[in-house]
């Protein structure tokens, strides 16, 4: 699983355990913040379900644009794990979405929250999980 950033003068390729960010922007300390949020995210899923996401790409992005529904917090882009046979499948790609989220709180640790549920839900698809039944879960 790689942790990569949409702009591209800055890109952030992310472990379970460190987050790399090449930029010289001072700009960039609060994308490399943000990055890290969705690293540390992703380190504390169960390990039974980090071992079990295959072929997935988790993009930071600034926004959503227009195009994809504007105001998103995150996006899961790909064929579900429990669709696919035998073909072989392009990655996936979640994109978590920074400027939206942001925006809903300037507190660290309730950005730290938004984060780590949104990966959560969009990880969520990629196991298969619909809208609906993350509603029914109480995880919408």
């Amino acid at each position: 699983m790689t942790l990569v950033s949409a702009n591209a003068l800055f890109r952030c390729r992310a472990s379970a355990l460190r987050t790399l960010c090449d930029s010289g922007a001072v700009s960039d300390l609060r994308r490399a913040r943000f990055a890290r949020l969705v690293s540390r995210a992703l380190a504390d899923l169960p390990e039974r379900y980090r071992h079990r996401m295959r072929n997935v790409e988790i993009v930071v992005e600034d926004e959503a644009g227009p195009e994809r529904g504007g105001d998103l917090l995150g996006l899961y882009e790909g064929v579900p794990l429990t669709e696919r046979r035998d073909e072989p499948w392009l990655p996936d790609r979640i994109s978590i979405f920074r400027k939206p989220i942001e925006a809903m709180s300037a507190s660290p640790r309730v950005q730290a929250k938004i984060v780590r549920d949104t990966v959560v839900h969009e990880i969520a698809h990629h196991f298969g999980i619909t809208d609906e039944r993350l509603d029914e879960l109480g995880r919408s």
